[in-house]
């Protein structure tokens, strides 16, 4: 019973890896449709990781699809933020549609010296510091300013970082991040084909997804303009 507990495991385990060999056998052979497909197949079944959207955008590149490429890329900085080959791809792929991107504010630059996962990992430890430190008050015999004050700073400190989480989250960089992947698409004033055009966004700008009205989203565009885009034409970096 325990081998073929332990068998399925591994069939389990290795099919994904079987596909990932096959679409990379398919993407060294020039078969680049062949490798997006396989690659995609992954994708729908949540086997994600960095180097799977990395090469899913290679191949997008390839077809000169640079949307869904700049697309891709972004997902696998989202994974691993210190991914040389996707950041470099990402700006050449920039570069070949003149993207738009979507610049951070002031506050945003500042607070990005550090990672979202980062700031969690603070926002924790210090939480259970300054609730050991209370704790450790309630139970003590003599009160000590230095701990009343060590736990005062210690969620202090959590609801700074906090709040540094949110502000990121809800940022140009945020889960609201999209990207445009139809080509000469337009941001418009209203919900129309016929309404007049605010921005024309080549495939790859970034947008921030504000609203959605039926086939359609309202989003912060580059350049602090706003504008409604259908949403066939764009994709949300976060899945």
């Amino acid at each position: 019973l325990l081998c073929l507990i332990f068998g399925i495991a591994s069939l389990a385990f290795a099919q994904p890896n079987v596909e990932f060999s096959k679409a990379n056998e398919d993407y060294a052979q020039g078969h680049f449709k062949e490798a997006i497909a396989g690659y995609e197949t992954l994708v729908r079944a949540g086997q994600w990781n960095a180097n799977l959207f990395y090469d899913l955008g290679n191949a997008y590149f390839r077809t000169r699809d640079f949307g869904r490429a700049i697309l891709n890329y972004e997902r696998a900085l989202v994974l691993d933020q210190h991914h040389p080959e996707a950041t470099a791809n990402l700006q050449i792929a920039r570069d070949e549609s003149r993207a738009l991107e979507l610049q951070p504010t002031r506050l945003e630059r500042y607070l990005q010296f550090a990672s979202i996962n980062q700031y969690v990992t603070t926002a924790t430890v210090a939480f259970w510091l300054g609730i050991f430190g209370i704790v450790a008050l309630i139970f003590a015999r003599r009160r000590s300013a230095a701990l009343i004050s060590l736990s005062m700073l210690c969620l202090l400190g959590c609801g700074i970082a906090i709040w540094a989480i949110h502000t990121l989250e809800n940022g140009s960089n945020g889960r609201a991040l999209a990207i445009v992947t139809g080509n000469d698409v337009q941001a418009r004033l209203a919900t129309a084909d016929t309404a007049n055009s605010v921005l024309a966004l080549p495939a790859g700008s970034e947008i921030k997804i504000l609203s959605t009205r039926g086939d359609w989203m309202y989003a912060a565009l580059p350049n602090d303009l706003r504008g409604w885009i259908q949403t066939k034409n764009a994709e949300q970096v976060r899945l």
